[in-house]
C-alpha cells in the first residue's frame, strides 16, 4: 500500500509565518499571502499543489507579475520560471545558546547603519522595515555597527535567525557566532527552535552554521517567477 508523508511546516515556512505569527503583516488574497515590499520579498501560496492557490497568487501579484516563491515544485501551465537558486535549509540540533553582553538591540534609529552594513556584506534581502519580522541584534566597535543578525521569519514553534553579517574588517573574530547564539537564546527562551537559509554555494556560512550545532534539513528552491498575462 502506498504512503504519503505528511508535509513538514518547515518544507513552506513563508506561508506557514504569514499566515501564522506574521498574519498582522501579511498582504493577502485566499491562499497567497506576502509581506509588504518594503518589510521582505518573501510570497507564499498555501498548497502549491492545488491550481486556485496559483490563481490567488496571480491575482495578488497582477498580471505578467513576479515574485520570488519557496516552497514550491513546478509551476503551473501559463507560469513562467526566470530563474531559480538553490538553497539550504538548517535547523538548530546542538546550538549553544548564550546571551551576549556586548550584543545590542537594535532599533528603527538603527537601520540606516544596519541598511549600510547590509549594503557591504550582501548577507541577502534586508529593506527599510524588515525589523518589524523580530528582534534584531548588532555589536558596535568605537560607535560603527560591525556585525548583526536577528529574526525573520517566525512560524509556530519555529523562528529564523537571518541578516547574519559582519564587517569585512572585522572578520575572523567570531563575532558572527556570538549573535548567532545571542539571538538563539531569545528564541529558545520562548519556546521555538531556530533555523535558517542559505545559499547552497555560501559554503563558509554552511561550514559555520553546522560547526555551531545547525544540521541541514532540506535543499529548497527559491524560483523567480511570473504570472500569467492578462486576457
Amino acid at each position: 500500500m502506498a504512503t504519503t508523508t505528511e508535509p513538514h511546516i518547515l518544507d513552506n515556512p513563508a506561508w506557514a509565518a504569514l499566515s501564522g505569527p506574521h498574519a498582522h503583516l501579511a498582504e493577502r488574497i485566499g491562499s497567497a499571502a506576502r509581506y509588504p515590499s518594503d518589510v521582505s520579498p518573501f510570497v507564499a501560496v498555501g498548497d502549491p499543489r492545488e491550481p486556485h492557490s496559483w490563481a490567488d497568487l496571480a491575482a495578488l501579484i497582477g498580471p505578467g507579475g513576479t515574485t520570488v516563491v519557496t516552497g514550491v515544485g513546478d509551476v503551473p501551465d501559463g507560469w513562467e520560471t526566470l530563474d531559480s537558486v538553490a538553497g539550504v535549509q538548517l535547523v538548530a540540533t546542538g546550538l549553544r545558546t548564550e546571551a551576549d553582553p556586548a550584543a545590542v538591540r537594535l532599533g528603527p534609529a538603527d537601520v540606516p547603519d544596519m541598511l549600510d552594513l547590509v549594503d557591504r556584506t550582501r548577507p541577502g534581502p534586508f529593506l527599510p522595515r524588515t525589523i518589524v519580522l523580530g528582534a534584531y541584534y548588532g555589536i558596535r566597535e568605537d560607535g560603527r555597527l560591525v556585525a548583526m543578525a536577528g529574526e525573520r521569519l517566525r512560524l509556530p514553534g519555529w523562528t529564523e535567525i537571518s541578516a547574519v553579517c559582519t564587517d569585512e574588517a572585522y572578520r575572523g573574530r567570531g563575532l558572527a557566532a556570538r549573535l548567532i547564539r545571542h539571538v538563539g537564546a531569545g528564541i529558545v527562551a520562548r519556546g521555538d527552535t531556530p533555523f535558517l537559509h542559505t545559499a547552497a554555494g555560501n559554503t563558509n556560512a554552511i561550514r559555520l552554521y553546522e560547526a555551531l550545532g545547525f544540521t541541514q534539513r532540506r535543499n529548497p528552491l527559491f524560483r523567480t517567477v511570473r504570472a500569467p498575462q492578462a486576457g
